[in-house]
């Protein structure tokens, strides 16, 4: 078996405090950390939402949020170098799509872990990028899974 040394890997983040062991486990495989892409999928509005009808939340809004938010974790996890995205979409697809636009080699990527009726109501970000991801997938489990 060939050794595997991934150039570009994708690290999906949900702010959560799996994040960091996801962003570490892809340190530990790149080594530099240029080569590992954030990317955090923001979930369109819907045009009923309360914040959309009275006007208070924008995308704009929310994707700068996120930045804000993105740019504290790298300070706080002295991640400086690494490449970061906000996208809005399904976070699955909006993931694999990323990875094959920038020609990544791995999505690291927690799992809920989630069994049953918790997950069909819960749904799965991993999942469904093991479905469609076109590179290799790592998938983490969650510390926190039922």
């Amino acid at each position: 078996m060939s050794d595997f040394n991934p150039k570009k890997i994708v690290v999906p983040v949900d702010f959560s405090g799996e994040t960091e062991q996801a962003v570490q486990s892809a340190k530990e495989i790149a080594g530099d950390l240029s080569h590992i892409y954030l990317i955090h999928v923001l979930v369109p509005l819907d045009a009923v939402s309360p914040g959309v009808l009275w006007g208070d939340l924008t995308d704009d809004d929310r994707k700068k949020a996120v930045n804000e938010r993105m740019d504290e974790l790298i300070k706080e996890k002295n991640l400086s170098g690494v490449n970061t995205k906000v996208d809005f979409g399904s976070p699955g697809l909006v993931i694999a799509e990323y990875a094959k636009e920038i020609s990544a080699d791995l999505i690291v990527i927690p799992s809920h872990g989630y069994h049953g009726i918790k997950h069909f109501v819960m749904g799965s970000v991993a999942e469904r990028v093991l479905r469609h991801a076109e590179c290799a997938v790592l998938v983490l489990r969650r510390s926190d899974a039922d």
